[in-house]
């Protein structure tokens, strides 16, 4: 699905959406998640971690959360985000000069599904909250899989559909009919903040998911679940 519904490539439309809600995109994230989004990332940030890593390639960066952490709480690494949208980069170079990690995060425009790597070029991927808004799901698995060296993993912080029913049900209740009157009011893109329920509506079940990343070149894939599954952190090894 695409946020707008207009005549142009779901890329294109994710590109504009977000390069329109980029000012406001952090305190909404934040806010309207609780700031429960930040320990999502920490548990991802400590995933990586364990692989000791040097090279890291940070996928839908947007404004850079997840590649700070990685650049503060890993030693040596070199981080290399890139996203769609140029607005979401600037917010993220901003907010990498506060901290002091120009010379360890590098950021850039790029394409999911279409890499400027080499194979094996990275110790370890990393995507938050991004996979769900790539034109081609699959392709941009078998690139997440081409760039990650042999021994290598990617590591993906998604949401997900909770399961339990009455969990589904505030969840639902509160994304689809909270989140996007303020987000919208906030932000003057309603249509931005419906899009996040349903796209995480339409995203596969993390069995498929899992599915998705063997068929992708990934082995010893697993999900772990995050606060009553209403997110799922992916785990795949090359």
């Amino acid at each position: 699905m695409k946020p707008y519904d207009t005549d142009q490539t779901k890329k294109e439309e994710i590109r504009e959406m977000f390069d329109r809600i980029a000012p406001k995109y952090d305190l909404l994230n934040h806010t309207l998640s609780w700031n429960i989004d930040r320990l999502w990332r920490r548990r991802v940030m400590r995933e990586v971690r364990r692989s000791r890593p040097r090279r890291i390639l940070d996928v839908a960066t947007g404004t850079g959360d997840l590649a700070i952490a990685m650049a503060r709480r890993i030693r040596g690494v070199q981080v290399l985000g890139i996203d769609l949208a140029e607005q979401m980069l600037e917010v993220a170079r901003r907010k990498i000069a506060r901290h002091g990690l120009e010379d360890r995060i590098v950021l850039d425009r790029g394409d999911a599904e279409r890499l400027d790597l080499g194979n094996g070029a990275v110790d370890v991927a990393t995507v938050a909250f991004g996979v769900r808004n790539f034109e081609h799901l699959e392709a941009g698995l078998c690139e997440l899989a081409r760039v990650v060296r042999p021994g290598g993993k990617v590591v993906i912080l998604e949401f997900s559909r909770p399961r339990n029913a009455l969990v589904r049900k505030l969840y639902e209740w509160y994304s689809g009919r909270i989140l996007p009157r303020i987000g919208g009011m906030v932000s003057h893109d309603r249509r931005a903040y419906e899009y996040l329920p349903a796209s995480v509506a339409e995203f596969p079940a993390p069995e498929r998911f899992l599915e998705m990343l063997a068929r992708a070149g990934f082995h010893n894939c697993r999900a772990r679940s995050q606060s009553f599954g209403i997110a799922q952190i992916y785990i795949g090894e090359r």
